[in-house]
């Protein structure tokens, strides 16, 4: 089973090089990085670990490219799998490590042949209460629902990626417009293996306000508000 990482990235200097160094290590046979506009050293820092830079892959495992797209976190996860021949899609934001095991999770997971694709527990890089309270609360209702988002780290097969029309052109929520589509054509993995992603968003505008505010879109979103209505708001916890 072949698997590909796909990291959407803009102006993501400041962490990507503990990213790609983790990810490197655990043994994906494809690893491409969507830069949607950067004006920081992000594409600089993707090009000191790419041996090849935005041509086919290798016939070696872990190869690593870099492509551009129009700035989009959508756009640039479809563009990234488009670019990949992988059996298995995961798609990784810029500010978020794996598990060491991460690889033979996916491939346990995905060994059920009623599984379609699915999700990692996710953990804040922080020791504050609110950080674990939250993250606990995003993993149930994760486990709840079926829906999950792109701290999660989902994947999925390939053929089932494309069968369902890749990620929708929104600016926002498209991985929980996502998720919504993908688990109507089969079974989703609430993997326990924990993901580790940044907690700066919530420390920044503070915790309480940022639950409020997300609680708020995702209401909005449930009942019919326009994404492209609702990015406006987004932009307050970015």
């Amino acid at each position: 089973m072949t698997i590909a990482v796909i990291i959407p990235v803009l102006n993501e200097a400041l962490g990507l090089n503990r990213v790609l160094s983790h990810t490197c290590a655990l043994g994906f046979d494809d690893i491409i990085i969507v830069d949607g506009g950067s004006s920081d050293d992000t594409c600089a820092i993707v090009r000191s670990f790419a041996g090849r830079i935005d041509t086919p892959p290798s016939s070696t495992s872990g190869s690593m490219r870099l492509l551009t797209a129009p700035r989009g976190r959508a756009r640039q996860l479809n563009t990234g799998a488009a670019a990949s021949g992988c059996e298995v899609l995961l798609f990784l934001h810029a500010d978020t490590l794996l598990p060491p095991n991460a690889r033979q999770a996916v491939v346990n997971a995905l060994s059920d042949t009623a599984c379609v694709g699915g999700r990692f527990d996710v953990r804040f890089d922080s020791p504050r209460l609110s950080a674990r309270m939250i993250s606990s609360l995003m993993n149930l209702r994760s486990r709840c629902c079926g829906i999950a988002t792109g701290d999660q780290a989902i994947f999925v097969r390939r053929a089932v990626f494309e069968k369902i029309g890749r990620f929708a052109d929104i600016p926002l929520m498209e991985d929980i417009e996502f998720t919504r589509r993908l688990k109507r054509v089969g079974s989703l993995a609430s993997l326990r293996d924990q993901v580790v992603t940044a907690f700066r968003r919530w420390e920044q505008q503070g915790p309480l306000r940022t639950i409020l505010l997300m609680w708020t879109l995702r209401f909005l979103y449930w009942i019919g508000v326009s994404p492209h209505w609702l990015q406006h708001f987004y932009r307050m916890v970015r």
